[in-house]
């Protein structure tokens, strides 16, 4: 975990105005979605004769595409998709739903949506998937668009990356990449993705990232809480705490 310190390096490193557009990250961002995912990874690997590595390494797997996971701990390439087919079965029959909310972040959503700010979820997850699990949870009143406000992999392109969710979400809800609009994810896959179309990047603690990685990969702050992002993401926050004190 960070220190709750990163918020206020964030007040300082944070000139961009008002915000139009949160890009908004799913696995490790607005849900714990790791027992499921890795239930079923654990399941995919076994079912093909791959050793399975420790429950850390599993977690890992957590955000990033899985054929860059699973190349990453030496699967061969020409197996990678008979693991990742096998895995997709076994989620989809049910442990997608293995998952939960972290506190405050349905809220938020809330708030900005109310505040007229724009909010879209670019996840690395296949998004027919993704849209289920958004809509279990009955977050699409709060996105731009309802589900079509929710991007994620294209299965049918294996080399498919962040970078690539989040130009098709752009493209999408017709907007262009500027300081108004902003990242929020735990990997250093959301921050390099959206450093691709000159995005800058709220990383979020509570995920699957290791220790520093999200400051080493560029994001503009870390945070601890729902509590302090939206005090980056809704400027009034901020105004209003001043107020108090």
């Amino acid at each position: 975990m960070t220190s709750a310190s990163h918020q206020a390096d964030a007040d300082t490193t944070w000139p961009h105005g008002p915000l139009t557009l949160v890009l908004f990250d799913l696995d490790g961002t607005l849900s714990d979605s790791a027992r499921g995912i890795t239930a079923s990874m654990r399941h995919a690997l076994g079912a093909h004769d791959v050793a399975v590595p420790e429950q850390h390494v599993l977690d890992s797997f957590v955000g990033p595409p899985f054929k860059v996971a699973l190349e990453g701990i030496g699967i061969p390439a020409e197996q990678v998709s008979g693991i990742v087919g096998t895995y997709r079965e076994d989620y989809n029959a049910g442990r997608l739903f293995d998952n939960d909310l972290y506190p405050g972040m349905a809220d938020l959503l809330a708030e900005l949506h109310a505040a007229g700010v724009s909010v879209a979820v670019a996840t690395s997850k296949p998004q027919p998937t993704a849209r289920r699990i958004v809509a279990h949870f009955g977050l699409e009143p709060y996105l731009t668009g309802g589900l079509d406000g929710v991007f994620g992999a294209d299965i049918t392109r294996p080399d498919d990356a962040k970078a690539d969710v989040i130009v098709r979400a752009l493209a999408a809800l017709g907007r262009d990449a500027g300081p108004d609009v902003v990242m929020v994810g735990d990997r250093l896959h959301d921050v390099e993705g959206a450093a691709r179309h000159g995005i800058a990047t709220i990383g979020v603690s509570w995920g699957y990232a290791a220790d520093d990685e999200l400051a080493r990969a560029g994001a503009v702050a870390v945070v601890d809480t729902a509590e302090q992002l939206a005090a980056l993401l809704l400027p009034r926050a901020q105004d209003e705490t001043a107020d108090v004190h």
